[in-house]
């Protein structure tokens, strides 16, 4: 259980603390009009908008429930930032992401690497990066990575390399701001205390020492070795770790004799070798680092890409969809009809290179100099959340990709740091929002692989992490017509509602604005079939449920600054209704038992919708309803089938039911990963049979 936090220390923090109140009242919004009152915004195939019931009261146990904060417009001036109004856009072209290169027949060699990348248009500086690229491929590695290209029920093994070092063998220290006083790696803690909460006499400034990696297959059924268990992580094998430090994680030894033991592979220093059975329905999957502490940082700095399973029974005969590119032998050659997007949110400084807050100050709701710990309990550098001023494209601001009057297939992800996007297709990417779109979306999949039939609609809610695979069809459009990706979504955390009538739309400028496609002569026929046409595989349906687990999504606020919080956390509802916060060291209190069907009530005791992930599994959405009570809602037609990350709506139970198949140790938590690195994760344990 979470403790009240000491009295100040001393006196100038009080001092400093009181001063600051007016100031921060001034910024004060209310995000939340009333506990509950929110909904999704108009994702229907109709396209119209549709909000969950709204009673008025508070939730039962919701004390410590936030009913708005300030949050800090994205592109509020810092130091050397770059302007984002001065980037063009629509100047550089859609990077198309290819097949990563295997290492043999169903092996991959992948090295996280640092490198420069030209982000922002020509004619401006490059940006130093960090991504993934296959070892003997120099040209492979790119931020997002290249695409890992799978067969169902055909395992393959990855080799992930931490080669984070300069080219004489020593450790790079990380491109943003690490905050040494999170529950994280720590790895100067030694083997005593890695993975811990350190405590400081004095306020610290950032980690500058070896990075820590591993990598999570997002979406993937994995045994809990090859999972990327956020204290499995293992430093680069560098000639200059201090002696003094852990090189690699609690979990990394354990799991490394685990893999060698049932594959016959030893993990060499300063990678780790994970195997992926494939043995899922056909999806859009993604992979990025999953350290612990760390995540949004290593993210951010360049580690993500897709990774698309295809084939086996539940995918549908070729030439039914749009289809991907032929081979190209390193070149993106011509006509690709099925392409990934990865979008982000980032910010740029003068010079190129990335920016992301060094202070807790830069978010807005304390005082700018602090005091931070140890006099109060505010971190130094970590910020709640992050939205960067630029939106960035498979690694290209604002990029334009040239479109044949025919239909085409999208995996879009949102892997933005904590930024819900609401995604239309409009002709007039400055018009007032919200926007009549010009093409509808026609989705056919999400998280875990196809829905049940395809929906169509005129926009697409994503929180970070989920994904959307749908079909555009630009049939019928005149050559030279320009067409625009836009974000009706907030500059701020998503708390559901409709843009304009429940939260302010992003920067119509700027992050309201995606990419553009732009219409050029049809190059060849188009025999894929009309989305609504499509028959979409049956989907399986789980049976009923033995277990309902009652869980609570938290914050937690400073004792010193009224309304900053100090970390999101989760944990478990009491039978009176009321929230028992639990950090990421508490005992694990979710412990199914492996092929039993459980439903989980994800209780959002914040203001904030919060994109829930659970690992190893997929899930179904059953439905949502307040707290307070009043009817519920079933899920939206795009959360049909089976998902891997379900939005929480703030003042409401989210209720799915889900099956563990792998006896093991995972995890389940926020994938805004701001929240995910201060607390708002926990250990899952699946059981291999249910104890007497």
């Amino acid at each position: 259980m979470i403790k009240d936090a000491d009295p100040l220390k001393n006196s100038q923090a009080a001092d400093i603390a009181e001063s600051f109140l007016p100031s921060r009242r001034g910024l004060l919004r209310t995000t939340v009009a009333a506990v509950g009152a929110v909904g999704f915004a108009g994702v229907l195939a109709d396209g119209h908008a549709y909000a969950v019931d709204s009673p008025s009261g508070s939730p039962p146990g919701a004390g410590a429930l936030r009913h708005g904060r300030p949050h800090p417009h994205p592109s509020r001036p810092s130091g050397d930032a770059l302007d984002p109004s001065s980037v063009p856009k629509y100047r550089t072209p859609l990077f198309l992401l290819d097949k990563m290169p295997s290492a043999g027949r169903d092996s991959y060699h992948i090295a996280i690497r640092q490198f420069r990348q030209q982000i922002l248009p020509i004619g401006m500086p490059a940006t130093t990066v960090w991504g993934y690229g296959a070892v003997g491929h120099q040209q492979s590695f790119h931020t997002p990575g290249l695409t890992i290209e799978a067969r169902v029920d055909r395992p393959i093994s990855v080799t992930w390399v931490n080669d984070l070092v300069t080219p004489r063998g020593f450790y790079l220290p990380h491109l943003c701001a690490v905050d040494p006083t999170l529950h994280w790696a720590n790895p100067p803690g030694g083997s005593a205390g890695r993975d811990s909460r350190p405590t400081f006499s004095t306020t610290p400034g950032p980690y500058t020492g070896p990075v820590p990696i591993v990598t999570h297959l997002h979406g993937g059924f994995s045994r809990e070795e090859s999972d990327g268990y956020p204290e499995a992580w293992y430093l680069p094998a560098s000639r200059d770790i201090p002696r003094d430090f852990a090189r690699v994680g609690t979990y990394y030894d354990r799991f490394a004799e685990q893999f060698r033991d049932r594959y016959g592979v030893r993990w060499r220093p300063g990678s780790a070798t994970f195997a992926y059975s494939n043995d899922q329905r056909p999806t859009t999957l993604w992979y990025h680092d999953h350290t612990l502490g760390m995540t949004r940082v290593n993210v951010y700095a360049g580690l993500a890409g897709f990774y698309l399973l295809r084939g086996g029974p539940a995918d549908l005969p070729s030439g039914v969809l749009p289809g991907p590119a032929p081979g190209r032998d390193g070149t993106h050659g011509a006509h690709p009809y099925e392409i990934p997007l990865v979008v982000q949110d980032k910010s740029f400084k003068a010079d190129g290179s990335l920016f992301f807050p060094s202070s807790r100050g830069y978010f807005g709701d304390t005082p700018p100099d602090g005091p931070w710990i140890p006099s109060t309990d505010v971190p130094p550098i970590w910020n709640p959340e992050f939205f960067g001023t630029t939106m960035v494209v498979n690694g290209n601001t604002w990029p334009v990709l040239d479109v044949e009057p025919r239909r085409y297939r999208l995996r879009i992800l949102n892997a933005s740091n904590a930024r819900t996007l609401i995604l239309k297709i409009v002709a007039d990417a400055t018009a007032p929002r919200p926007v009549s779109p010009a093409l509808p979306f026609w989705q056919i999949g999400n998280d875990q692989g196809f829905l049940p039939a395809p929906v169509q609609s005129d926009q697409l809610l994503l929180a970070p992490a989920e994904r959307a695979d749908v079909v555009v069809d630009f049939t019928g459009t005149p050559v030279g017509t320009g067409l625009y990706l836009i974000n009706e979504g907030p500059d701020e955390a998503y708390g559901g509602g409709a843009p304009v009538t429940d939260f302010t739309p992003a920067n119509i400028t700027t992050t309201g604005q995606v990419m553009k496609f732009t219409v050029v002569s049809l190059a060849s026929t188009d025999t894929s079939v009309p989305p609504s046409q499509i028959v979409l595989p049956p989907i399986p349906v789980l049976p009923e449920s033995r277990t309902v687990r009652k869980l609570s999504l938290n914050e937690e606020d400073s004792a010193y600054f009224t309304g900053a919080p100090t970390m999101d956390t989760l944990g478990t509802v009491t039978p009176s209704g009321s929230a028992t916060p639990l950090l990421w060291s508490d005992q694990v209190t979710e412990t199914p038992v492996k092929d039993d069907t459980e439903i989980w009530e994800l209780y959002n005791f914040t203001p904030d919708a919060h994109p829930i992930h659970i690992h190893q599994i997929g899930f179904q959405v059953l439905d949502r309803q307040a707290i307070t009570g009043g009817a519920s809602s079933p899920p939206q037609p795009g959360e049909g089938g089976y998902k891997d990350t379900v939005i929480a709506l703030p003042g409401h139970i989210t209720r799915v039911k889900l099956r563990f198949g792998i006896a093991g140790r995972y995890v389940w938590h926020c994938h805004i990963i701001d929240h995910e690195d201060n607390e708002m994760m926990r250990p899952l344990q699946v059981l291999d049979q249910r104890s007497h």
